[in-house]
């Protein structure tokens, strides 16, 4: 596959998993500072490591989230909850994602984790 390739399957399955109206905003957002570092993100982490067939999107959303919880990347993870919904994870499988994400990432993270998710996902119980 070439980078060409890549671009276009990285922006079909980016769409797919975040949303069309997000994937808009960062396009309408790019600036001749951004646009190399968009297309590398859209070639290589969605049209090279997103559409690899070794994992599902479930799995690779459920192993993001934990990713981002151990990293503190909180602006990533509230958009990231909304796309393991939208990759077929249930409230409650975020839930333990979460609470896994606690023994290995720190309570705290957790913590703040589970308290975004409440926000993003609504306090509804859905499972």
């Amino acid at each position: 596959m070439n980078d060409e390739d890549r671009y276009d399957a990285g922006m079909a399955t980016r769409r797919e998993v975040l949303g069309a109206a997000h994937v808009d905003r960062a396009e309408a957002r790019k600036t001749d500072f951004t646009t190399d570092f968009q297309s590398f993100i859209t070639r290589y982490a969605w049209g090279e490591v997103w559409t690899r067939p070794g994992l599902d999107r479930r799995m690779r959303s459920a192993i993001t989230l934990t990713a981002l919880i151990a990293r503190g990347h909180w602006s990533e993870f509230e958009l990231h909850l909304a796309a393991a919904v939208r990759n077929g994870l249930t409230h409650d499988e975020i839930g333990e994602i979460i609470l896994q994400s606690a023994i290995y990432c720190g309570v705290p993270a957790a913590n703040h984790g589970f308290s975004l998710a409440a926000t993003v996902l609504g306090n509804d119980n859905q499972s």
